[in-house]
């Protein structure tokens, strides 16, 4: 289906979604969704990819949240505006100040007191990936004292490895082009990420290696703001459409994920 067909359809379909929550009325959902008129899609911006990181392009800005921000916006009837962060920390951490409405990011127990969260639907390994040249071929040699690992500051990942490795050293940055860099100057000797991202990043970097075994798995889902039960009661009632109407299919499909299977919980 073409891009304007199906924006037409869902925003026809917008009634219907909305009528199937319990409670929740057109006007008091935009109001309480959209404060501003417009729906504001936090994003974070990066060349990793994956089902939460996003790009910034010649156009705009592209990724599996820029695709399913836009849909939204368009079942609600108002324009979209895309908050951009550098990582999901970052996102977090404005979740009380009003400056976006909807996100969708990797969920833990410490991101449930400050959001609430609507369905997952991504769930990946994160691991390890090690610079050119290192002897490290396992987690045992991996977490050993004097070793410097990188993870994205104030993340899942990060918060995973610091509990995982009892000897190495994790340090946090606050973009993965940082870490990127770093990586391939040999300055960090293993950087935690999910394990596409990393394969993704192994072959922009000869020499590194993606480490086998998982030492945790990393969640993405929807979430909104503290205390929006509506919006949240939306937001969960279209993503749970879109993973069955292909909507979400197609926005993997479109942001090279076509081999990346669907885990909508």
């Amino acid at each position: 289906m073409s891009e304007w067909r199906w924006l037409w359809a869902a925003t026809l379909a917008v009634a219907g979604i909305v009528s199937g929550v319990a409670g929740v009325h057109a006007s008091d959902l935009k109001d309480e969704i959209a404060p501003a008129g417009r729906l504001r899609v936090a994003i974070a911006i990066s060349p990793a990819g994956g089902a939460f990181w996003c790009t910034k392009t010649e156009s705009g800005y592209a990724g599996v949240p820029v695709d399913l921000g836009k849909a939204m916006a368009a079942r609600l009837g108002v324009p979209v505006d895309y908050v951009v962060h550098q990582n999901s920390g970052q996102i977090t951490d404005a979740a009380s100040k009003g400056t976006w409405d909807v996100t969708f990011l990797p969920k833990d127990p410490e991101r449930e007191t400050k959001m609430a969260f609507g369905p997952i639907y991504e769930v990946a390994d994160a691991t390890y990936i090690v610079k050119a040249g290192s002897t490290v071929t396992s987690f045992a040699t991996l977490d050993q004292p004097g070793v410097k690992v990188a993870a994205v500051n104030n993340t899942t990942t990060m918060r995973g490895a610091v509990a995982h490795l009892k000897n190495a050293h994790v340090t946090g940055y606050q973009t993965y082009d940082e870490i990127f860099g770093l990586l391939q100057r040999g300055e960090v000797d293993a950087f935690a990420l999910s394990r596409d991202q990393l394969n993704a990043m192994a072959k922009k970097l000869p020499g590194t290696r993606v480490l086998d075994e998982t030492f945790k798995k990393t969640v993405t889902a929807v979430a909104v703001p503290l205390d929006h039960p509506q919006s949240l009661s939306f937001v969960t009632a279209f993503m749970t459409e879109a993973a069955s109407n292909g909507l979400l299919r197609k926005a993997y499909d479109d942001n090279g994920l076509k081999d990346t299977p669907l885990r909508v919980q």
